[in-house]
């Protein structure tokens, strides 16, 4: 491990109290990153900080260790129910983590209680150990924290126990409001003091934490750390030990291409990221069959109660391989990661270094490696310019095995592996329909057959984006879908109890007249008053579309109607005078002479 130190923690302006530095050398973290020698003298000098450093440069110090010292210099010692400090991370692994490195600390120190709230938990729970223990430090994701203001009535009155706070942490800003938790971090900010120290740290500074900044930081200090070197230079937003590559295969060739790479490394440790929740359930389940002696896990933002126990048993793990979406691509501190796998590009370019972000971290190396196709490949220029991540190539793998056959093998055994497969692919194109860099990203450009070859379908689906098109590169399999039977022998009960209920049923109905369900009456009455109006509105527009001399002739017959009035002309007159008007004789005639009245 290369250090990458700003001297000791002695050497700080501030002193650490000792049992704090003896915390910090259990750790095993004699000498602090460029980020903690910057930020921790500011925040114990009561200043607020805006941070922004690279991802895996030790933020998560920076912040814990002045939350500690604040509240450990405070005047009056703080109660079991009065909150001095608190963290708010956008997931729930994220938060465990902090809880976890913040306890390593609070263990020297039994008067702070600290407390961790998140999703995925009884909230009921939570209620009644805050109760009961209290919680000085409070970790917790936004939508958890909110709700827990809002149970007064089971007993929490939470906005009293914040008015003793004394630090406000917002860690990873700028993805708190990517994941739209603007609103909440707004009503959470309604409830805390003024006067406190607030502190916002994140890897990438953008106009929405601009503008938190303005919103809930008093004169703050902006804090950019930049790695030495080519890093400082070039402002790289990612860590300069890191190895970055890309490949260049086809989609019917991107699989094989994964599969080839994680069997020739299977004794390290991988971070495999997809687009969607339901590629990696698919892709997750099809690599634990085609990858065999190494440990295969599966994380997403869907799994309610699994994500906790997954992440920190893959913490734990030598070698593995985590199947994940950006859920893990923020912060996450997973030790030792060796590869970064990008099967599918993220949707923004700023998820790219956060994702790449997860290995080559505190001073160590690593590699990250995204797939493409042919059609994405300027999105290299793209990364280099807009987030100076310079990338190189490496080159497919020639003669890998083909290992799409035995995919649809799976898919012909298990309908729950077919149905996956159908599932995962329409999340793919819908997902990358809404890609931020659609200039690149595009649609109209993906090749179907080719990708639904590489997702091993059995046969097209039916959806919007792929109504009205032919593909004849792509051949179904010459199996009827429906009769591929779920593996699970329970599964497969329910299902053919379900098809002889729609049998039942569409035998009962052979018989009976079809109705055709109309909308109400009402409804179709008010459609055909409407569409009436629309229609005279349309004649009386062409009716009035005169040019200038029909309009004057118009005028000459209302003249005429007036002389008649006023007994200054016959009716033979009149009508005489009519049919001498040339171009609007016929129009005019047409109008009668009750209309030319109403005109006058």
């Amino acid at each position: 491990m290369e250090h990458v130190t700003e001297g000791s923690w002695e050497s700080l302006p501030v002193p650490l109290h000792p049992q704090v530095l003896g915390a910090l050398r259990e750790l095993g973290f004699p000498y602090m990153t460029p980020v903690q020698s910057a930020t921790i003298p500011l925040f114990m000098r009561n200043k607020d900080v805006a941070a922004e450093a690279v991802t895996g440069s030790g933020k998560t110090l920076a912040f814990v260790i002045p939350i500690l010292e604040i509240l450990l210099r405070r005047e009056e010692k703080l109660k079991k129910s009065q909150v001095g400090a608190i963290i708010i991370t956008p997931t729930r692994e994220l938060a465990i983590q902090i809880d976890e490195v913040l306890s390593h600390f609070t263990k020297h120190f039994p008067e702070f209680s600290q407390i961790l709230w998140i999703g995925g938990r009884n909230p009921g729970e939570d209620v009644e150990k805050f109760k009961q223990q209290g919680g000085n430090i409070i970790v917790a994701t936004p939508g958890r924290l909110e709700d827990m203001f809002r149970r007064k009535a089971e007993g929490l009155d939470l906005a009293s126990c914040v008015r003793s706070l004394d630090v406000l942490v917002l860690d990873e800003a700028d993805r708190l409001l990517d994941m739209g938790f603007e609103a909440s971090i707004n009503t959470i900010l309604e409830f805390l003091p003024k006067q406190r120290r607030t502190g916002l740290f994140s890897a990438t500074q953008t106009q929405e934490v601009e503008n938190l900044v303005r919103a809930g930081l008093r004169n703050p200090v902006r804090v950019s750390v930049k790695e030495k070197g080519v890093a400082a230079s070039s402002a790289q937003k990612t860590p300069s030990r890191l190895e970055n590559y890309y490949m260049v295969c086809k989609a019917d060739e991107k699989f094989n291409q994964l599969v080839h790479f994680l069997r020739n490394h299977k004794q390290e440790k991988h971070l495999v990221f997809f687009s969607t929740c339901a590629c990696v359930e698919y892709y997750g389940k099809a690599l634990e069959v085609l990858v065999k002696g190494v440990k295969i896990m599966c994380i997403h933002g869907k799994m309610k109660y699994k994500r906790n126990k997954i992440f920190m048993e893959f913490r734990k793990l030598q070698s593995g391989i985590l199947v994940c979406t950006d859920v893990m691509a923020r912060g996450i501190d997973i030790p030792e990661v060796n590869w970064v796998l990008q099967y599918d590009p993220p949707s923004n370019a700023s998820a790219f270094v956060h994702r790449c972000g997860r290995t080559a971290r505190i001073g160590h190396g690593g590699s990250a490696l995204v797939f493409l196709l042919p059609m994405e490949e300027s999105y290299i220029n793209f990364l280099a310019i807009n987030q100076k991540c310079p990338l190189q190539e490496m080159k497919p793998q020639r003669n890998t095995a083909d290992l799409l056959p035995k995919l649809k093998s799976m898919a012909l055994a298990d309908r729950a592996v077919f149905e996956k497969g159908m599932k995962a692919f329409v999340s793919y194109v819908q997902a990358y329909a809404k890609h931020e860099c659609n200039l690149i990203f595009r649609l109209k450009d993906l090749d179907f057959a080719s990708l639904a070859q590489g997702f091993a379908l059995l046969r097209m689906p039916k959806m919007p984006e792929l109504r009205g098109k032919q593909f004849p590169d792509f051949v179904p399999v010459d199996v009827n879908t429906d009769t591929i039977p779920f593996k699970d022998k329970i599964r497969e009960k329910q299902r053919q109890k379900l098809l002889e209920q729609q049998r039942r049923e569409k035998t009962e109905n052979e018989g009976r007249r079809k109705f055709i369900k109309n909308k109400a009456w009402s409804k179709q009455k008010a459609k055909k008053e409407k569409k009436k109006k629309m229609n005279e509105k349309r004649k009386r527009e062409e009716g009035s579309d005169i040019e200038d001399e029909d309009m004057e002739e118009l005028l000459n017959d209302t003249r005429l109607l007036k002389k008649l009035k006023k007994g200054k002309i016959t009716e033979e007159e009149f009508e005489k005078g009519l049919l001498t008007t040339g171009k609007r004789t016929i129009k005019t005639v047409d109008l009668g002479i009750s209309d030319l009245e109403d005109d006058c």
